[in-house]
């Protein structure tokens, strides 16, 4: 069982990441249905010795063949759209944050609060602790208010880089020269894990990404004495 809990999706920790999960079992459901109706017919086909010599052609079934994909493609194209403007959606931002992708960490800066900002480097294999996991916690996390709706300003500093976390549902290119904008809400808290994913360099695999979702005090707590420090 733990080998199949490992071909799935992360669990989700944001509604769009929700709705990315019921889109890939909805296209699932369409999918093995096409396979299995094509399957017996090909099985039928090769086990059955019926021939009509004198069949030329049957208008009928060559129009339901041809309308009725049109209509399967339909009832995915639907919810696939649907889903495209609701990831392009931006809701009225409570906590704006910049992340700046490098050769080879993230840098983040806090556009709501003065002089809130920091690097991120993965922390090496000799200074983990034996809770952390190996190439992917960092030594500074990126602390966000769950409930609350975050954007994030998306840009890199000399290459393209991109800044993905799974179980939020969110990847965006980090281009030098463009700003690249996401929004997303997170519904629980925890640490979310992520990492570039695109091939950026020799160290493109050490560039984590943590995302910390705490409770609004919490986060107001940690946001002053960062302003402090």
């Amino acid at each position: 069982m733990a080998t199949w809990s490992h071909l799935g999706f992360q669990d989700s920790a944001s509604p769009l990441m929700e709705q990315l999960i019921f889109f890939h079992d909805h296209a699932m459901v369409v999918l093995v249905m096409i396979t299995t109706f094509v399957g017996y017919m090909m099985a039928s086909l090769f086990f059955n010795l019926l021939t009509n010599r004198f069949l030329l052609e049957n208008q009928t079934i060559e129009v339901i063949w041809t309308i009725l994909p049109a209509i399967i493609l339909i009832f995915i194209a639907l919810p696939s759209l649907r889903l495209l403007y609701l990831l392009d959606e931006v809701n009225s931002p409570s906590v704006t944050l910049k992340a700046i992708g490098h050769q080879w960490y993230w840098s983040y800066e806090y556009s709501d609060f003065l002089q809130v900002e920091f690097d991120s480097y993965m922390v090496p294999s000799t200074d983990l602790d034996s809770f952390s996991h190996r190439l992917l916690e960092v030594d500074n996390r990126t602390v966000v208010p769950m409930d609350t709706q975050i954007r994030v300003l998306v840009t890199a500093a000399d290459v393209i880089h991109s800044w993905t976390v799974p179980a939020l549902g969110i990847k965006a290119d980090a281009i030098p020269g463009r700003l690249n904008q996401i929004s997303f809400t997170i519904n629980r808290p925890g640490l979310f894990y992520g990492q570039c994913s695109e091939i950026c360099g020799a160290n493109h695999s050490f560039m984590p990404i943590v995302v910390e979702a705490v409770s609004v005090d919490s986060f107001l707590a940690w946001i002053s004495s960062s302003s402090e420090d």
